[in-house]
């Protein structure tokens, strides 16, 4: 990873005008200059290939003005053409064309691959950044940004490689055309190179057009990447809320700032490209006139003029394809710099190198001084201390926002403390090794999520378990009657997210994902609140009475659920205010008594 960013560092920092969006063109081969370091070899072959397929263009028209001295005009004087002639000018043509090709392959299949390969690494560099980073940066970033960061972003950053060996190739085909234009006259190649100074001030002027208009689509293609994203996810809100047509219009109002911008680039590229073609026709023609001049003075020979001429047509090209690389430096550098920020955020979450021994029964837990804020100087939890005996249950009990679920994601790792620690059989969840903890911690959340595969795959996840093992989780779940009677039972399908299920059953298979596991410890983060109070004592029950004997940490609400738990904790703004048995909290505590018996009145009047 250090290598990558100083790559980066290289290509983006180098001065602050391409920070604020200027300098595209230096900053462009400056990206380049990163991928030639990264794949030298793949960049030279295609570059030998592209000077190979640019010389042999530039021998085309040197055979066709040898043909033009040698054969046309003596069949014109001598009325015959020797079959030696005809053959000598058919093994050159035939000779020229052959290496022509093989400099095509070689470029075009270089710049594929190296433009891939560039593509792939920078792909799994921005993957294997965002699993490094801590769960709170996701937090913080919308998932179709993230899809644009490794997708889009990464395919514009590269798009130059494409036509790199060929502009690298046809600049040494410019060079070879004008030194052999002017071997073959002096005179007529001056004149022929005066439009160049036209070609290139058309480039110039249409760089600094389409520059600002590039840039700004490839930021949009971002920009509607997340509205579509955020659109997908929140289907059932927009549906339900009856906002589909403010949705739509949303999304479509981005979509056609987008089309009108690629239509504004597009309509600035189709006034200049038929431009810079015009011009070198138009040196052609001023060739011309001034080469039959100096044919009738006796000056030069047509051979020569055939020559200069071709080779003036043929050096537009080289300005075309170097128009193209710079036509694809804007779009790269802002995609370049969005995989920048990726690639160069910090905070990742280290890991330690131990484990925790193997052991049966319930896992030990121990919260010490801990403290953790979303926003600097605004603390959301503040001096947690609590220990979990192995096998026992603890539910955590508080009103909205006074921290349970985060104080969940810290007992499970998810995020790192501020202060103090979280100590798993004695060892810090900190110095474990990554894996570690998910060897004997499950946690399930408020919302279950589900994949779009079948009962099996939902539970078992990717685990060596069996059938049986799958069962008893669900029966331990309360889940084994209503997925016993889904038409295929374990192989029924469930649909994206689950959306075949009711929210309790989703919960239910949600929660026999983690106990197939048989974690040592298990961490309910309000998971069955979707599931009858009858249900809920029931599952709570049986995960008391399981084999396993796990430690449980339990968000709860309701009484029944509470009750089963062997220690209460009563949060409040971050702090632990009372802990002790549910009944101890009720005879004692008036603000816990009015949390819990407000609940229950809602529940009952709702």
């Amino acid at each position: 990873m250090s290598t990558t960013t100083e790559s980066l560092d290289e290509a983006l920092d180098h001065d602050g005008a391409d920070r604020r969006g200027r300098g595209s063109t230096s900053a462009g081969f400056r990206v380049l200059w990163v991928a030639i370091k990264r794949e030298p070899w793949i960049f030279t072959v295609s570059t030998i290939g592209s000077v190979l397929f640019g010389a042999l263009t530039v021998a085309d028209a040197w055979v066709l003005g040898w043909s033009t001295d040698h054969v046309v005009l003596p069949a014109f004087e001598d009325g015959d053409i020797g079959n030696d002639m005809l053959l000598a000018v058919l093994a050159l043509f035939v000779g020229v064309a052959i290496l022509r090709a093989v400099g095509i392959v070689a470029r075009r299949l270089g710049a594929g691959i190296m433009q891939y390969r560039m593509q792939a690494h920078y792909r799994r560099a921005v993957t294997r950044r965002y699993l490094a980073l801590p769960m709170e940066w996701h937090q913080k970033h919308p998932t179709g940004e993230l899809l644009s960061n490794a997708n889009s972003d990464v395919e514009a950053a590269w798009g130059p490689i494409a036509p790199l060996p060929m502009a690298v190739g046809t600049v040494a085909m410019m060079v070879i055309a004008v030194v052999q234009m002017f071997f073959a006259d002096v005179v007529l190649a001056v004149v022929g190179l005066l439009v160049f100074p036209a070609v290139i001030a058309t480039n110039v002027v249409y760089q600094g057009i389409a520059q600002g208009w590039a840039t700004r689509a490839q930021e949009l293609r971002a920009e509607v990447s997340e509205i579509a994203h955020e659109s997908f996810d929140g289907a059932m809100v927009v549906k339900t809320l009856g906002r589909e047509g403010e949705e739509t219009e949303r999304f479509a109002a981005k979509a056609r700032e987008l089309r009108d911008v690629n239509i504004r680039v597009g309509r600035i590229r189709a006034a200049f490209d038929p431009t810079l073609a015009a011009l070198p026709n138009l040196g052609v023609l001023i060739v011309l006139a001034v080469g039959v001049s100096r044919v009738t003075s006796g000056a030069t020979q047509p051979g020569d003029v055939v020559t200069v001429a071709y080779l003036l047509t043929i050096v537009s090209f080289p300005i075309r394809s170097i128009g193209w690389l710079l036509g694809e430096f804007p779009r790269s550098v802002v995609g370049f710099r969005r995989v920048d920020a990726v690639l160069k955020t910090t905070g990742e979450m280290p890991y330690g190198e131990l484990r925790i021994p193997a052991n049966e029964g319930g896992a030990r837990l121990e919260v010490v001084d801990l403290a953790y804020s979303y926003v600097p100087e605004q603390p959301l939890l503040r001096d947690l201390s609590f220990t979990v005996e192995p096998g026992r249950t603890v539910a955590l009990v508080g009103a909205t926002a006074s921290g349970k679920s985060t104080l969940t994601t810290l007992l499970t790792r998810l995020v790192d403390p501020d202060e103090g620690a979280v100590l798993v059989d004695g060892l810090d969840v900190r110095d474990l090794e990554r894996g570690a903890l998910a060897e004997v911690l499950s946690i399930v959340p408020q919302t279950a999520f589900l994949f779009d595969d079948t009962v099996r795959g939902n539970v078992a996840l990717g685990a060596d378990v069996s059938d049986d093992e799958i069962w008893a989780a669900l029966r331990t779940a309360q889940a084994d009657g209503f997925v016993a009677a889904l038409p295929d039972g374990l192989s029924t399908r469930l649909g994206e997210r689950g959306t075949s299920l009711s929210g309790g059953q989703r919960q239910r298979i949600s929660l026999a994902r983690a106990l197939v596991r048989r974690p040592r410890l298990l961490v309910l983060d309000d998971a069955t609140s979707a599931v009858d109070p009858e249900v809920e004592a029931r599952i709570l029950a049986g995960l008391r009475r399981a084999d396993a004997g796990s430690t449980l940490v339990v968000v709860a609400y309701r009484k029944a659920t509470i009750g089963l738990a062997d220690e209460v904790l009563h949060l409040e703004d971050g702090r632990i205010v009372d802990r002790g048995t549910h009944a101890e909290l009720l005879d004692r505590s008036p603000a816990y008594a009015r949390l819990v018996n407000a609940y229950e009145h809602h529940e009952v009047t709702a």
